[in-house]
């Protein structure tokens, strides 16, 4: 598990591609905000944090915990969760909306690209939090 990366990953960066081609700019991975987001917009307010779905508890098929170990694996991802919910609190206190992009939504690269448009060039989003 040591080896399993947590910047510049594979979703990470075809996000990230599909963004500037759009025409956005960025920063990566701010060490002062809550959680480290993967995408800032620091005029917009605005982040994007690309969730791999087995990691971070996801509802689809990737997202599954697995049924040996379950003493392992368990508290580990449902520490992982709460921690998502925590920093994604302190960046609303802080002033930052939020949305996250699982990594299978990625199959889907217009549908993920009309969600994150909508976020990033309207006002607060009400699906900012989404989990779609």
């Amino acid at each position: 598990m040591r080896s399993v990366g947590t910047k510049n990953t594979g979703p990470e960066i075809q996000l990230r591609k599909m963004l500037h081609r759009a025409g956005y700019r960025y920063r990566l991975h701010a060490k002062k905000l809550p959680g480290r987001p993967d995408l800032v917009f620091p005029g917009r307010h605005k982040v994007i944090f690309v969730h791999g779905c087995f990691w971070h508890g996801h509802g689809c098929g990737k997202g599954r915990a697995p049924k040996s170990k379950m003493e392992y694996w368990a508290p580990k991802l449902e520490a992982n969760q709460a921690r998502d919910a925590r920093n994604i609190g302190d960046l609303s206190r802080l002033g930052w909306d939020a949305l996250i992009v699982w990594q299978c939504e990625l199959k889907e690269p217009v549908a993920v690209m009309q969600r994150v448009k909508k976020f990033l060039d309207h006002g607060a989003n009400s699906d900012r939090h989404g989990t779609e």
